[in-house]
């Protein structure tokens, strides 16, 4: 009864970092391609009993009703960690055991490595986190119960995270993995994916291939 949780603020005017080098209709078309690689590897992933969409945009309502994930709207104009706590306290009151969120944005991740996670977790209570490639953002965060630690998800919210829960009494367990660890936020995240042995085969490599991105 582990359930993922992927929060999705609305596409408009999405990742503005990439503005100097991308428009905002492909800013958009990026995000999209990346959720959809993110929910699928959710989704193809064992172990988990679900997936969850926190979001109130149209276009990301529609995927998840396209490939069988749960959508609220509880929380999804509270921040990216305001749409997490918000999608954990239900799903606790739903009688989940923990929850795995990821961000939309790291397009290489794959089933085996959402499996990954899942192996290093510990009994309850228990915290696993993946960082992101610089060691400053917590792209993947796992914890039982669903409220173990209190998130608070930044640019520099990896070392928090791990302060965080060890000042509640559990010792985070860290596993760090390539696709999810790269995630694509400011434009030098485009050539450092481009690179990366992960991200062949993606529809978004092919995606930034077509635009001239890498």
């Amino acid at each position: 009864m582990i359930w993922a949780i992927l929060p999705v603020k609305e596409l408009e005017g999405a990742k503005q970092r990439l503005s100097p080098h991308l428009p905002p209709d492909l800013r958009r078309a990026l995000m999209q391609v990346m959720i959809g690689e993110v929910l699928e590897a959710l989704l193809a992933a064992r172990g988990l009993a679900g997936a969850m969409l926190v979001t109130l945009d149209p276009w990301a309502t529609a995927l998840a009703a396209r490939l069988g994930a749960r959508v609220t709207t509880e929380g999804a104009r509270d921040g990216h960690t305001g749409s997490v706590t918000a999608g954990a306290r239900l799903l606790a009151r739903e009688g989940a055991s923990g929850v795995l969120t990821m961000p939309g944005d790291i397009p290489a991740v794959t089933a085996a490595e959402v499996e990954a996670v899942l192996a290093a977790h510990g009994p309850a209570p228990a915290f696993t986190i993946a960082p992101a490639h610089d060691e400053l953002g917590s792209n993947a965060v796992l914890m039982s119960p669903p409220l173990a630690v209190p998130l608070r998800f930044g640019e520099d919210s990896y070392v928090p995270h791990l302060a965080a829960a060890r000042a509640v009494g559990i010792e985070p367990r860290v596993v760090p993995l390539p696709g999810i660890g790269m995630d694509i936020d400011h434009p030098a995240d485009l050539l450092a994916f481009a690179r990366l042995p992960e991200a062949k085969g993606t529809r978004t490599l092919a995606f930034l291939h077509e635009h001239g991105l890498t």
